[in-house]
C-alpha cells in the first residue's frame, strides 16, 4: 500500500526530530520571549553606547510590545484565518530579519523601530501557540500543557538574561543581536518539520479538539463576538494588571544590579534565576489546575504574593537587607507564575467559539502588550523623580489591587470558566 502524502510528511517530522510537537513548539515560544528578553541586559551597554535616558531605556525595553498594544486583537483575528503553524513560521522569521538588521543599528532610533517590527514578529508566535497546544495533545493533559505554555515568557527571558551579558561580553551586543536571529531561524526550520500542517492534525486520532483549516466566520464576526462577550474581557484586562508589574520588575533588576556595583553577569545571573522562578509558577499553576485548583484562586494567590514581594524587595524598610530583598523578588516572580497558567487556561474555555481562541488570546495579548508597554516607563519615572527605586512597590502594589478585583469577576456570571 503506498502511504498517503500526510504520512510521509508526518514520517519525515519523526525523522528530523523526536521531540513531540507540542514541544516544539512552546520552544518556539521560548525563542521569541528571548528576542523581549534580550534588551534588559544590554541596557547598561546601551546606555554608554549610544547615550539614552533612564526613560529612553525604558521605552527599549517595552517598545517591542507596541505591536501588541496596537494590533493584538487583528493579529489574532488574522492568526485564526491564515493557519496556526504558518503563523508561528512567519513571525520566527520575522524576528530573525529584525534582530539581523538591529546589529546594523547606529542609534537609539535605529533600535527603537525594529523593537517594533519584533513586536509583531513575536505576536504571531505567541498568539497560535494555545490554539496549537489544544490541537496536538490529548484533553486529559490540556491544562498542563497550557501550564508550561505560559512559562515561554519568563523562560526565555531567563535564557536572555543569563546568557546576554556573557554573549556580549564575548562577541558584542552586535554580535548577541546576530546569534538570535541565526537561531531563530533554526526555530523556524525546526517548526516546520516538526509540527504537522492543519490537513495531518486533522487526521490525527490525538487531538483534543476539532481542526481548523479555517473558519466559517469572516474576521469582523469573530472580532464582534469575542468583543461582545465578557470573558475575554476579564482575562484581558487582568493579564494587563499582572504583565505590566513584572516585566517592570524584572526588565530593570539589571540595571538595579548594575548601580549596587554587580558585574554584568552577575547581576544577568540573579536577573535570570529570578526569571526562571516565574516559570517554575507557571508549571506549578498548570499541575494545581489539574488537580483541580480554581483559577480564580490560583490568581489571588499570585497577585497577593506579587504585592508583599516587592514591598520587601523595594521598601525603604528592607534597605539594609540585600539578602531578604532579593528573597521577595523571587517571591514576586513565583508566585505571579501562578498567573499566567491559570488565565490561559481560562481563555481557551471562554472564548465564544471554536473558531475565536486566537482572536481572544489576541486580545489578552493586546493588553498584556499594553500594560508592558506602560509598566517600566512608569517605574522608571517614579524612581527618577525620587531618586532612587524604593517607591516601586506603590507602582506594583496598585497594579495587584486592580488585579485582585478583576480576578474576583472570574468564575462569577455565563460563560466565564471558574
Amino acid at each position: 500500500m503506498i502511504p498517503s502524502r500526510s504520512s510521509r510528511a508526518a514520517s519525515r517530522a519523526t525523522r528530523v526530530v523526536a521531540v513531540p510537537a507540542d514541544i516544539v513548539v512552546l520552544w518556539a515560544g521560548v525563542m521569541a520571549a528571548v528576542h523581549v528578553g534580550k534588551l534588559p541586559p544590554a541596557v547598561p551597554v546601551l546606555r554608554d553606547a549610544l547615550g539614552i535616558t533612564l526613560v529612553e531605556a525604558g521605552f527599549l525595553v517595552s517598545l517591542v510590545q507596541f505591536a501588541g498594544m496596537a494590533l493584538g486583537l487583528f493579529i489574532g483575528v488574522a492568526t485564526d484565518g491564515i493557519g496556526l503553524r504558518r503563523s508561528a513560521i512567519a513571525g520566527l522569521s520575522i524576528l530573525a530579519v529584525a534582530s539581523a538588521l538591529g546589529g546594523f543599528a547606529r542609534g537609539a532610533v535605529d533600535l527603537l523601530w525594529l523593537r517594533g517590527i519584533e513586536g509583531f514578529g513575536f505576536l504571531l508566535v505567541a498568539l497560535p501557540g494555545p490554539s496549537l497546544i489544544r490541537e496536538l495533545v490529548p484533553a486529559e493533559r490540556l491544562r498542563v500543557k497550557l501550564g508550561l505554555w505560559g512559562c515561554f515568557m519568563p523562560a526565555g527571558t531567563a535564557l536572555a538574561l543569563l546568557f546576554g551579558p556573557w554573549a556580549m561580553a564575548a562577541i558584542g551586543w552586535r554580535g548577541w543581536w546576530w546569534l538570535l536571529a541565526a537561531l531563530s531561524v533554526l526555530m523556524a526550520s525546526w517548526l516546520a518539520a516538526a509540527v504537522p500542517s492543519e490537513r495531518e492534525r486533522r487526521a490525527s486520532l490525538r487531538t483534543s479538539v476539532p481542526v481548523r483549516a479555517g473558519t466559517g466566520e469572516r474576521w469582523w464576526q469573530r472580532m464582534r463576538s469575542t468583543l461582545s462577550s465578557r470573558g475575554p474581557w476579564l482575562v484581558a484586562l487582568t493579564f494587563a494588571t499582572y504583565s505590566s508589574q513584572w516585566l517592570a520588575v524584572i526588565g530593570f533588576l539589571p540595571a538595579i544590579y548594575a548601580q549596587a556595583g554587580f558585574s554584568g553577569q552577575v547581576g544577568g545571573a540573579l536577573t535570570a534565576l529570578a526569571s526562571a522562578a516565574n516559570a517554575v509558577g507557571n508549571i506549578a499553576s498548570g499541575q494545581l489546575l489539574q488537580r483541580g485548583l480554581r483559577p480564580r484562586h490560583a490568581l489571588y494567590a499570585g497577585f497577593v504574593a506579587m504585592a508583599l514581594g516587592t514591598f520587601v524587595a523595594f521598601g525603604a524598610a528592607t534597605a539594609d537587607a540585600p539578602l531578604l530583598r532579593y528573597a521577595g523578588v523571587l517571591v514576586f516572580s513565583a508566585f505571579g507564575g501562578l498567573i499566567p497558567g491559570a488565565l490561559f487556561s481560562v481563555a481557551v474555555n471562554v472564548a465564544p467559539s471554536e473558531g475565536t481562541v486566537s482572536t481572544t488570546i489576541g486580545w489578552m495579548q493586546q493588553w498584556s502588550a499594553i500594560g508592558q508597554f506602560a509598566g517600566p516607563p512608569l517605574v522608571a519615572w517614579v524612581a527618577s523623580i525620587t531618586g532612587a527605586w524604593h517607591w516601586t512597590w506603590t507602582v506594583t502594589g496598585a497594579c495587584c489591587v486592580a488585579g485582585l478585583l478583576l480576578a474576583s469577576r472570574i468564575g462569577r456570571g455565563r460563560g466565564v470558566a471558574r
